[in-house]
């Protein structure tokens, strides 16, 4: 029986996202990320086969976790509440936020992994599946316009500020809701009185 391992995969993850949350994510070598932990760094390569896979695991962590909060923003509180999720998500957790939105993905991970590929279309399919059931259940809003609001518009609010590596201060919320309430023709009515399959 082998020892248990020291390191678990979340503290190697949450090494790899320091790094990379202070220094780029290319800073986030398999060497750097060992140093951190204080471990070898053979250690890393007998979890992870390669940096790619290091990384691109970690940008699947993170981007399920801004997932799983948008998706229960939009079934429980609808357009606005999932608009919101986004300034209130980099505030909660800049470090991740500063990784999923302001960089590629393919600015990760010289190589997509082949082992994470069904992963990636997992993840891609369970957001589009969230719009379309938020839009199916709104039969007078177009899906672009939902997308647009809760989708494009904070992301683009957030963005600036996090590359000045500030918190996205309160007036942005403000902005969000009158664009959503300006774009989306039912303003503050647009909930969601159904259920997202997840």
């Amino acid at each position: 029986m082998g020892r248990p391992a020291k390191f678990s995969q979340d503290q190697i993850l949450d090494a790899a996202l320091a790094i990379a949350a202070e220094s780029g994510p290319g800073s986030a070598t398999m060497a750097a990320i060992a140093a951190r932990l204080g471990a070898p760094t053979g250690s890393l390569y007998h979890r992870f086969s390669s940096r790619d896979l290091l990384v691109a695991t970690l940008w699947l962590r993170t981007v399920g976790r801004f997932q799983d909060g948008f998706i229960a923003a939009l079934a429980a509180g609808g357009a606005e509440a999932a608009a919101l999720h986004t300034p209130r998500w980099c505030r909660e957790r800049p470090a991740e936020a500063a990784l999923l939105l302001l960089h590629r993905r393919e600015d990760l991970a010289a190589r997509w992994p082949a082992e994470l590929g069904q992963d990636l279309d997992s993840c891609n399919a369970r957001v589009s599946a969230a719009l379309d059931a938020f839009a199916s259940g709104h039969p007078g809003i177009d899906r672009d316009r939902v997308i647009f609001a809760v989708v494009d518009v904070p992301y683009g609010a957030v963005r600036r500020h996090l590359l000045d590596r500030r918190s996205p201060p309160s007036l942005v919320d403000e902005l969000i809701v009158s664009t959503c309430r300006a774009i989306l023709p039912f303003g503050k009515a647009v909930t969601a009185p159904f259920k997202i399959q997840t």
